[in-house]
């Protein structure tokens, strides 16, 4: 097979199934292998796959391991040299793996692409993103709720690119990203120590570290329904998001930008505490804004 899909499965819900069917429909780079990894779900999305895809291999390991360690199990069951990596609560539209996959013939350095990603409503998810300093990472932190085009989050989310050009990018999002395996295997895989967020970072940084290059391209595309997964454990979430925050800043800085980290470790707490009581305080349930 030319290509290989792993979906990391949570409490999806029906949405499982609409993103196994998508992934089938598009046959424009042959007819994928699927696997799923499913971290403990009780809502029937597994039950639902095995009787509408009975071909489609379920991993079920003990417990939840998260998304990195899921992850790197799931590709460790497929054998395609492109594995496309994503969340149960996408769709994918037709002719996405064909763009993908030739990208990934044409351009052997390339080892990470993201197609495009839209809301259910039609709007740009921003997927393709920049890694910020240290001043853009707080003033995004600070302000990116309240002022959601402040000039720190412009530059962060890349909010004022080009989003129909294809372009080089230091990181796309872990929601759906087609990755070559002979790349991903250079840098010794997904970090399984981040549980949950940023390590889709992580990846990339490590892999442009190395020299691969990570990339952006519209030609493919995705619906992406936000939080779908994770809205069962909203104060889990926010924390987790902080926590690994803070590792990505412990491995990426070095020499006296490690003097930041103590400060930058109390900012985040402060800040995970006043995300979690301001969800508390709303009157109508709303799930966290901290998807991919």
């Amino acid at each position: 097979m030319q290509w290989a899909a792993v979906v990391v499965n949570y409490e999806a819900g029906p949405l499982l199934l609409a993103c196994v069917r998508s992934l089938f429909a598009d046959s424009s780079a042959g007819t994928p292998e699927v696997v799923i990894v499913d971290n403990g779900s009780t809502d029937g999305s597994v039950a639902d796959i095995e009787r509408a895809f009975p071909t489609v291999r379920v991993v079920t390991p003990v417990g939840n391991l998260g998304y990195s360690a899921a992850a790197n199990l799931g590709m460790a069951h497929t054998t395609a040299p492109v594995v496309a990596v994503g969340n149960p609560d996408l769709e994918v539209e037709v002719g996405t793996a064909a763009a993908m996959l030739a990208r990934m013939r044409a351009e052997p350095d390339l080892a990470a692409i993201g197609p495009a990603l839209r809301n259910p409503d039609g709007t740009q998810y921003p997927s393709a993103r920049a890694h910020v300093s240290g001043l853009d990472a707080v003033g995004h932190a600070v302000l990116g709720r309240a002022r959601p085009r402040n000039r720190f989050t412009r530059r962060y989310r890349q909010l004022d690119a080009d989003w129909d050009r294809p372009r080089d990018v230091d990181w796309v999002s872990g929601a759906l990203v087609f990755l070559r395996r002979s790349a991903v295997d250079s840098v010794g895989g997904w970090d399984e120590r981040y549980f949950m967020y940023m390590e889709d970072v992580d990846l990339c940084w490590r892999l442009r570290r190395l020299g691969w290059r990570v990339g952006y391209d519209p030609a493919g595309a995705a619906v992406h329904v936000q939080g779908a997964s994770t809205e069962g454990h909203p104060y889990r979430m926010i924390l987790e998001h902080h926590r690994s925050a803070y590792r990505f800043a412990s491995r990426r800085w070095q020499g006296l930008q490690r003097a930041l980290l103590p400060p930058t470790a109390l900012f985040l707490a402060v800040r995970a505490l006043l995300d979690m009581a301001a969800r508390g305080l709303r009157t109508r349930p709303e799930m966290p804004k901290v998807s991919r």
